[in-house]
């Protein structure tokens, strides 16, 4: 159908019908309950309910209903309608059979995700928000990148969900916004929250701490008394020229060791404190597409020319004290 009746408006009793009234519970946000459901046509649904307790949840709606109506992407979740009668909003979007990368990289979790696995679910996170960073006009700035608002369908594709909190830039030209600081703890960059200043760079830091939780499955900010945060613990280990005990030991080092020090070292680049040398998600996506590729390679058998390899990572922007470590190989 036309983006008008994919984005159509339901009423309330639509969304009773459509949800078996409010059956089965899919999961709790700061939004509200969200339920699953079907729509006329079979199409799984996820149907999200703003608790009336929730206070920013009305601005948050409307924020994610403009953006999703405006925007396609195969790595962004797709809104196929809203719901504002009274009291009751609701938006109903794709069902995501895969929950959240959250859930997957959890210690509770049994099902671990392979190498490969990992480097492609960062790679299609990062092609989201690329988009929103450059695919849009005006662009935006998601502001809540972390691994609960990467979701995954049946095949374990990843979108971006949750656009509660996105920025527009309004006027072309204009680097920054100065807006209070919104986000999630652990994920929040240090310069914003310093500065007030929100830019595209913000969301690679978030994306930066996103992309060491899948390389290393820890949360990012440690479970101890001294709440480290990852990204310490990881340059504490890189100090110690230890790769292969960074990377999620459930792993068992069935890895590409190259594509392991290119991902920590994008990773790295995109939580430096300062926002000027972090990179564009534009870049960020390039860097971890030849990660996907040199794990990919590796698992068909192939290599690259083994010794051309190891010279390439040489050339590779690492910090000094990663340098003599290059030659792993």
């Amino acid at each position: 159908g036309s983006l008008e009746t994919k984005k159509r408006r339901f009423t309330y009793a639509e969304i009773t019908k459509i949800t078996n009234d409010f059956e089965t519970i899919l999961g709790e946000g700061s939004f509200g309950k969200v339920y699953h459901g079907y729509l006329d046509d079979n199409t799984e649904v996820a149907v999200k309910m703003l608790s009336p307790s929730s206070r920013q949840g009305y601005e948050q709606f409307e924020a994610e209903v403009i953006l999703l109506r405006t925007v396609h992407h195969k790595n962004l979740t797709t809104l196929y309608g809203y719901c504002n009668e009274g009291n009751q909003i609701g938006l109903i979007y794709e069902y995501m059979a895969n929950g959240s990368l959250e859930e997957y990289l959890s210690d509770s979790n049994a099902d671990v995700l392979s190498w490969e696995g990992r480097l492609r679910i960062a790679t299609e996170a990062a092609q989201g928000l690329e988009y929103l960073h450059l695919g849009c006009k005006p662009p935006r700035v998601h502001r809540d990148i972390k691994p609960a608002n990467i979701l995954l369908n049946d095949q374990f594709q990843a979108r971006l969900a949750d656009f509660g909190l996105s920025k527009t830039f309004p006027i072309e030209g204009v680097s920054h916004l100065s807006t209070g600081v919104a986000g999630t703890f652990g994920y929040l960059d240090p310069e914003y929250c310093q500065t007030f200043r929100l830019t595209e760079k913000s969301d690679v830091y978030s994306f930066g701490v996103v992309l060491l939780e899948i390389i290393t499955s820890r949360p990012a900010i440690a479970n101890t008394e001294e709440h480290k945060h990852i990204s310490q613990w990881v340059d504490f280990m890189l100090a110690q020229g230890d790769i292969k005990n960074i990377v999620d030991p459930k792993l068992h080092g069935d890895i590409d060791v190259n594509s392991a020090w290119k991902a920590v070292e994008i990773a790295m680049g995109c939580v430096s404190h300062s926002s000027t040398p972090r990179p564009n998600m534009n870049r960020v996506v390039m860097e971890l597409k030849e990660c996907l590729a040199m794990e990919t390679a590796r698992k068909e058998g192939h290599r690259f020319g083994s010794g051309d390899q190891s010279g390439r990572m040489m050339t590779l922007n690492l910090t000094s004290e990663l340098a003599p470590l290059a030659r792993i190989r």
